[in-house]
Order: C-alpha cells, then sequence, then structure tokens
C-alpha cells in the first residue's frame, strides 16, 4: 500500500496588504471565493487523499459555510493557525500522524495551481524529503545595502521565484519545525527554508505555472479575473468515476461533423444516444422545437444524463458589407441557439444532476477581422458557460466549453477549402473529449482539445 496523501490548506492569513475588511481567500472571484476555487482544484485531483485547511479562528463559521454549499469530500480536518505562517504550516503538520505519509503545503490565495504541479509534486517526493515549485526569474534581481546602493547583482540563470505547493515527507517537515520551535535566530519564510537550515535533506524544485500567481495586492485581484476569464482546462488528468454506458446522451447539430462523430462513439460506449439536426427538422433557433426534441427522448428512455450542443455556422466578411438576415441568422444559431439547448435541457438534466457541453472556439478570447459576429458569439458562449455554471453548481449541473482547434469538418472546408489533414484536429479526438467532460466533475470550464504532441491526425 502507498503512504498517504495529504494537502495542507494553508488559509489564516489577514490579507492586510489587500487593505480590505475581508480576507482574501474569502473575497470573490468570477462568482466565488478564492478559498472555493482553490480547493476546487486540490478536491479534485485523484492522488490527494485527504486536505487539512488551516484558519483563523474567526473564520471558522465562514470556512464551515464554504463547506456546507460545496462537494468537498477529501477536506477532513479545519485547524486553527497561528500569528505567523510558520506557526500556521506547523499546527498542519502536527495534525498528520504518519511519518511516511506526503505532505503538499499551499497557500489559499493561489487558485490556479493545476493538477500537473501537484503530480509532479507527489511524484519527486519519492526521491527527495522535500519538494519545492518555481518558476524562472524575468528580471534581473539586486541586492542593496541599508542607503539603496546595490552590493551584488547574482546571475538570473541560476535564480527562480517560489510558488506553492511545497512538498514534504511527512516525518521531516515535523522535524524541521520540531527543531525551530527552540531556534531563537530562524527568519525562514517557508518551509523549505527549514528543511534546508537544519540539514535534513535536499531539496527538489519542480517546475512551476505562470499563472499560479498569488493574490497578494488589490491588483492580483484584476489580474485573477483576467485569468479566470481565458482560463482553460485539459481533459488529460480529469477525474472520471463512471462510464456513459447506459446513459441517455443528446446531441444536437449530430448531422456531420463533430456532432456526428459524438454520436457515433458514445453509441459504441453503450449510451442511449439522440441526434438532432437542422436537416432533420429540429432547428435550434426554435425554442418549442428543442423542447419537443427533448421531450421525445424522454418518452423513450425516461431520463436525459447529457446533452450537447455542436450547431453552429460560420460566415465570413467584413460587417459593412454583411446583411443583417445573415448576421441574425449567425447571432440566431451560435449564441441564442445554444441558450435554447441549455434553458430546454435544464430541468431534465436536474434530475439526473447531468451535464451539458456546448462549442467554443480559439477566437473567443480575440475578436478576428473578417469573422468578427462568430468570434463574439463564441466569447458570449463562454462567458454564458462561466455564469450559468455558478447559477447550477448547488444543483448539481455541470456545464462546460469545448474549445477545439482548427478541426477537419465540412463547416471548416466549406469556409476554407483544402488544408493539409496533419494541421487539423481529427474529430473523433474532439468527440472523446466531449465524452471526457461530460463524465468530469469540473463545471465553467472552457476545455482546450489540441492535436497530439509531435503531430499526427487531429482538428
Amino acid at each position: 500500500m502507498r503512504s498517504k496523501h495529504y494537502c495542507i490548506l494553508l488559509a489564516a492569513g489577514s490579507g492586510n496588504r489587500m487593505n480590505y475588511t475581508t480576507p482574501k481567500q474569502f473575497l470573490k472571484i468570477a462568482g466565488r471565493t478564492v478559498l472555493e476555487h482553490t480547493l476546487d482544484v486540490i478536491d479534485a485531483h485523484p492522488d490527494i487523499d485527504e486536505i487539512f485547511i488551516v484558519i483563523g479562528n474567526e473564520y471558522r463559521i465562514s470556512v464551515e459555510e464554504i463547506l456546507l454549499r460545496n462537494n468537498y469530500g477529501k477536506v477532513t480536518k479545519l485547524l486553527n493557525g497561528g500569528s505567523t505562517r510558520r506557526e500556521s504550516s506547523a499546527s498542519g503538520i502536527s495534525a498528520v500522524d504518519e511519518d511516511d505519509a506526503l505532505v503538499l503545503l499551499h497557500d489559499a490565495v493561489r487558485p490556479f495551481l493545476n493538477h500537473t504541479i501537484i503530480s509532479e509534486c507527489l511524484s519527486a517526493l519519492s526521491r527527495y524529503p522535500a519538494v519545492d515549485v518555481a518558476i524562472a526569474a524575468v528580471d534581473t534581481i539586486i541586492e542593496v545595502d541599508a542607503a539603496d546602493r546595490i552590493t551584488h547583482i547574482p546571475r538570473r540563470t541560476s535564480l527562480r521565484r517560489g510558488q506553492t505547493p511545497q512538498g514534504f515527507r511527512a516525518g521531516v517537515l515535523r522535524e524541521a519545525h520540531r527543531l525551530a520551535m527552540s531556534d531563537p535566530d530562524v527568519e525562514v519564510t517557508d518551509d523549505c527554508g527549514l528543511v534546508l537550515r537544519y540539514g535534513l535533506g535536499e531539496v527538489f524544485v519542480v517546475p512551476g505555472d505562470e499563472r499560479n500567481i498569488k493574490i497578494t495586492y488589490p491588483e492580483d485581484l484584476y489580474l485573477a479575473d483576467k485569468i479566470f476569464q481565458i482560463n482553460t482546462v485539459s481533459v488529460d488528468h480529469a477525474r472520471i468515476t463512471e462510464s456513459v454506458a447506459g446513459k441517455t446522451v443528446v446531441v444536437f447539430g449530430a448531422s456531420s461533423g463533430i456532432g456526428e462523430h459524438i454520436v457515433r462513439l458514445a453509441r459504441d460506449r453503450g449510451a442511449n444516444v439522440v441526434g438532432f439536426s437542422r436537416s432533420g427538422g429540429v432547428d435550434i433557433r426554435s425554442y418549442p422545437a428543442v423542447e419537443r426534441a427533448l421531450e421525445g427522448v424522454l418518452d423513450k428512455f425516461g431520463r436525459i444524463d447529457a446533452v450537447v450542443n455542436t450547431a453552429a455556422v460560420l460566415r465570413s466578411g467584413p460587417l459593412a458589407s454583411r446583411t443583417i438576415d445573415s448576421i441574425e441568422e449567425e447571432v440566431a444559431i451560435n449564441y441564442f441557439g445554444a441558450i435554447n439547448v441549455i434553458k430546454a435541457a435544464l430541468p431534465h438534466l436536474r434530475l439526473t444532476r447531468g451535464a451539458i457541453a456546448v462549442f467554443t472556439s480559439s477566437s473567443y478570447t480575440r475578436g478576428r477581422a473578417l469573422y468578427s459576429i462568430y468570434s463574439s458569439t463564441k466569447a458570449a458562449v463562454v462567458n454564458l458557460v462561466q455564469g450559468l455554471a455558478e447559477e447550477l453548481w448547488a444543483e448539481g449541473v455541470r456545464i462546460n466549453a469545448i474549445n477545439p482547434e482548427r478541426t477537419n469538418t465540412p463547416m471548416r472546408r466549406r469556409n476554407f477549402g483544402i488544408e493539409p489533414e496533419h494541421s487539423l484536429l481529427a474529430p473523433e479526438r474532439v468527440a472523446e473529449a466531449t465524452l471526457t467532460t461530460l463524465l468530469a466533475d469540473f463545471s465553467g470550464m472552457t476545455v482546450d482539445v489540441r492535436r497530439p504532441q509531435g503531430g499526427g491526425g487531429g482538428e
């Protein structure tokens, strides 16, 4: 049996540097508190067994309320923190019983931690007693004296900017804090510094991520909000605990392209699949038509577990030369059509705690000339998904946007002609990512689908 894996989440900070009355871990970004965003990532990692949250005693009720409105199955302890980070860290490690456990310490105000970093930290702890996470220093670092005169300029190639999590074998971290308690001269600012100070072993450095920022100053909130707007995930590390077999999946836009491949793949994996398209008589611009289609599926199978909308049109040309009719059609299908599908599906998915997947495009982050209408509708879809994820979270309905790169579909060929097949993403890969997303436990995310590294068929 492997050793247990803990994450100690340090959330006892007062946020004095923010100049806010509310500590930064309880401030809201993208509709949820910073602490919730951080917990979402850690709780979803398959190799984390338990989470301890270290908090200021005066905010215990606030944290309890967060836990009550979320389904964080791995949070097992709320521990009182101290007046310093080191005291809070000591409180956390004192609650871990096993010396052979692997422990990650993470700042609650770093909500952009990703699963790759967590996995690499745990892997490195099989070889080293302690690990740190860091990124390259891109600015020149200077050392100055009391009169603000430069005394030293270290070589940038050997410098890193530290992040969290930091990882430790529990016995090593426990010993570090035991020694620090009787050391009146200790001034290190983090736990890796304690391990080095007392010679308890080597500290290996795991690559961090530029987005893994710590929210410290008011300006960081604005940056974090922008990161959330464009934040994407990959399904490579998605936590999947069930199969699509036996579930009822409805696909709009199913007559060709990605939608056709989703229908085929889901059916091959044992799902009850029903596909609709405009050519088959269901136009998503009509809310009653979408409602009737879903009612027919319910009558046949008795439940609906997942709904996918791939239907879209792409028109090009400067706005000045486009007709109002063509613009209205594009907006009606790409945006209002998505709203119609989602709204009609919700009564059914609330009963099954099901999932919705809609499609965006890489152009959602910045409008493209000649495709301004298409780009703006795809940006609207992402904002729609982010907002609805917050509305539907308590009801257990998940919604995400699939963001494939250029895909080998009839719609693309109609608009761009023949392109080298190796430069395009295969629709089968998008179908696979879509089914995985429907089964994953995250919501409100934009799911990037890319060609495999090293080439090969792809969208």
